[in-house]
């Protein structure tokens, strides 16, 4: 499939430059021309998941169990071991131009299929299938969310296609995110990047308010205190950080069963080939 137009490093640069920028592009995604425009130049197509972090995870305690429980990094463990081609970038677009202090900048996407081997060399390298899961690992453990699914976004600025043939792998930290600009986006192109569907996440009677879930944990600014109680708004997109986070154990994330996560793999493998 080869190249199709390769970023260089000084396009690359220049992304990085514009980032703080933007929460006023997503504001303007809101006017009608713009919003059509954008929808079909960059979010075409798409379907982008985020998946909770695995010491989050309840299965709903009224489903009996099935005897090996599937942890939604499996899901992004599936998708390496199936695909034939992989990529990690040397470093986080995202984290790069917000200028993160708090998580690893040098922890970037890994994009699987044929599409990644016109990504210009100078910004990452084709690794083998056990590197690739030693990568998503090593983000796990530096707190890190995944986000997975088709990204036309991702093929624009790589400079990259077919899009059928490009799997998109994010690392995300609650503070540089992209899709943090999530509630002032769209609403028509914010619907792309969605939860994992059948989690339920709720707050229980052990809140007292204190407010942690608060302080720049949430990457879309979904939770509130409200009459003295946290509140969790439909922005929400389930990555479970707030769970891990509050000190009162009474936040919970529940998934109705394992079947949410083949559901997942089926639906995102109907958009990507990655052989």
């Amino acid at each position: 499939m080869g190249v199709f137009v390769a970023r260089s490093t000084r396009f690359v640069k220049l992304l990085k430059k514009v980032y703080p920028a933007r929460y006023l592009a997503a504001l303007i995604t809101n006017l009608p021309v713009v919003e059509s425009v954008a929808d079909f130049g960059f979010f075409m197509g798409d379907d982008v998941v985020y998946l909770p972090k695995d010491n989050t995870i309840q299965i709903n305690k009224s489903i009996p169990l099935p005897e090996e429980i599937v942890l939604p990094s499996q899901v992004v463990e599936h998708f390496i071991e199936k695909a034939n081609y992989h990529w990690i970038m040397d470093f986080c677009l995202c984290r790069d131009g917000a200028h993160c202090n708090d998580y690893p900048r040098d922890f970037g996407c890994l994009f699987l299929g044929e599409a990644v081997t016109g990504i210009n060399p100078q910004l990452g390298r084709m690794v083998s299938k056990q590197e690739a899961l030693d990568h998503v690992k090593r983000c796990r453990e530096a707190g890190l969310v995944h986000m997975v699914g088709r990204n036309k976004l991702d093929r624009v600025w790589l400079g990259v296609r077919p899009g059928h043939k490009l799997l998109t792998i994010c690392n995300c930290c609650p503070c540089c995110c992209l899709y943090g600009t999530l509630p002032y986006m769209s609403p028509r192109i914010g619907k792309k990047i969605q939860k994992l569907s059948g989690v339920q996440i709720s707050v229980n009677e052990l809140c007292i308010g204190c407010g942690t879930c608060c302080e720049g944990i949430c990457f879309v600014d979904a939770i509130q205190i409200i009459d003295g109680r946290a509140s969790i708004s439909d922005d929400c997109r389930a990555c479970g950080r707030c769970v891990e986070a509050c000190p009162e154990g009474a936040i919970e994330l529940t998934i109705e069963s394992n079947l949410v996560f083949n559901e997942t793999i089926e639906r995102l493998s109907s958009l990507i080939d990655l052989t």
